[in-house]
């Protein structure tokens, strides 16, 4: 990478399948395959980090966890490791219940906020020092219809928030992984506001 701070690795978490493509929770993988897409990056599957990955000319590498949310560490923190990745240059992609539909938030370390796949990725790296982009999909207002409501697709009209959202993240992506993360941090911020 062009810094030293910049970020190495961009992990979008999600759940494998077909039968979960298209659902809310899954916003992570969505950002990975259209950074790949515009990257021209391969991803493919690899074992040794249950995920799929790949490395754009950059030298940045993709990743998506095909472990399950509640697992990703076990992807992330093996990858990290064989390419000697420390946790302050991982970029980990997510869905955020806390924010409205298409909202964007960049954030540096900080808890797991009862995200399964934060939580995973913070036990197994030893600590939550990784950078984060927070998708917002909104929240279905109670508790317990949180599961139902992040295993499913939205409405078209959120998918499209949500697509501009990512799209709003990786027109600023040589920023955010170039070592310009806090000045992406206060642009994005500002402006990725979703709908309310």
């Amino acid at each position: 990478m062009s810094s030293a701070d910049g970020v190495q690795l961009v992990v979008g978490l999600g759940n494998p399948g077909a039968g979960h493509a298209e659902d809310r929770h899954n916003v992570g993988f969505w950002l990975v395959d259209e950074l790949a897409r515009r990257l021209k990056v391969d991803l493919r599957g690899e074992a040794k980090y249950k995920g799929e990955t790949g490395r754009a000319a950059s030298g940045l590498r993709l990743l998506k966890p095909m472990t399950y949310m509640n697992l990703s560490g076990e992807s992330v923190a093996p990858c990290a490791a064989y390419f000697r990745i420390p946790p302050a240059a991982v970029l980990v992609v997510h869905d955020e219940l806390d924010l409205p539909v298409g909202a964007v938030r960049l954030k540096r370390g900080g808890g797991h906020g009862g995200h399964n796949g934060l939580r995973s990725i913070e036990q197994m790296l030893g600590t939550n020092d990784f950078l984060r982009v927070r998708l917002g999909i909104g929240h279905p207002g109670v508790g317990r219809d949180v599961a139902g409501y992040v295993l499913s697709r939205p409405p078209a009209a959120e998918r499209e928030a949500i697509d501009a959202a990512i799209a709003l993240v990786l027109d600023n992506i040589e920023t955010i992984t170039n070592g310009g993360f806090s000045r992406a941090m206060n642009t994005l911020n500002q402006r990725g506001q979703g709908k309310g």
